[in-house]
């Protein structure tokens, strides 16, 4: 197993976030060695400047927390992300998409997205809290279909985070194949973190990397 700071995607995506907190993010994931920092797309420029000569990687969310902007406006948000400096983004499905069983326009979404980014890793974000059994099976192979090289479980602003049910359908929906699982939303203590390690996740998105990593109890009730 690699380090454990090398599963965390340190996270500060709340609307209230500021320059000075986007500074102080990057400052604990280069002294924590995290593999990056998850940021809204407005700050990889700051966030790319701010890890300069380290390698703390920078991942924006696009279509982010909803997922529901056109297409064309997300291919474009990944365009200026990447632009800035991001090496990994992270993308909302459309969720009323998939709900509306329009899977060929939920697939042509990702599709679009990745198409821009061929050579930088795409997360897809399920939200799994608003998905039943069969939607999270379907929008992983969805996801999986359109090469995205993660599928995740959630913004972290829906009505719950990972759980291992999710997960587990997740990972039999990648079943042999190289797609990998992000697992965000209410990861906060060391002891979850690795029950879903354990259980194959790859990446943990939180803001609580510091209690993870240290295994401290924290006070964050963020993502």
């Amino acid at each position: 197993m690699k380090p454990l700071s090398k599963y965390i995607d340190h996270t500060i995506l709340k609307a209230t976030a500021t320059k000075t907190d986007i500074i102080k993010l990057c400052q604990e994931a280069k002294e924590h060695d995290f593999f990056s920092v998850c940021v809204n797309s407005c700050y990889v420029s700051l966030a790319k400047a701010e890890l300069k000569n380290s390698a703390v990687k920078v991942c924006s969310v696009i279509g982010f927390p909803l997922g529901a902007m056109s297409t064309i406006a997300k291919v474009e948000e990944t365009k200026q992300a990447l632009k800035d400096g991001a090496d990994e983004i992270d993308m909302v499905l459309n969720i009323g998409l998939l709900k509306s069983e329009d899977f060929d326009a939920v697939y042509k979404d990702i599709d679009a997205v990745k198409k821009v980014m061929p050579n930088n890793t795409l997360k897809v974000i399920l939200e799994t809290c608003y998905l039943n059994d069969l939607d999270i099976s379907k929008a992983s192979a969805l996801a999986i279909q359109a090469k995205a090289e993660f599928i995740k479980t959630s913004t972290g602003f829906g009505t719950g985070g990972a759980t291992i049910e999710a997960i587990t359908l997740m990972k039999n929906a990648i079943n042999n194949g190289n797609t990998k699982i992000k697992a965000s939303g209410g990861i906060r203590d060391t002891d979850t973190a690795l029950q879903y390690i354990n259980l194959g996740v790859d990446r943990i998105g939180t803001s609580n990397g510091i209690a993870i990593v240290t295994g401290q109890a924290s006070g964050d009730k963020s993502y």
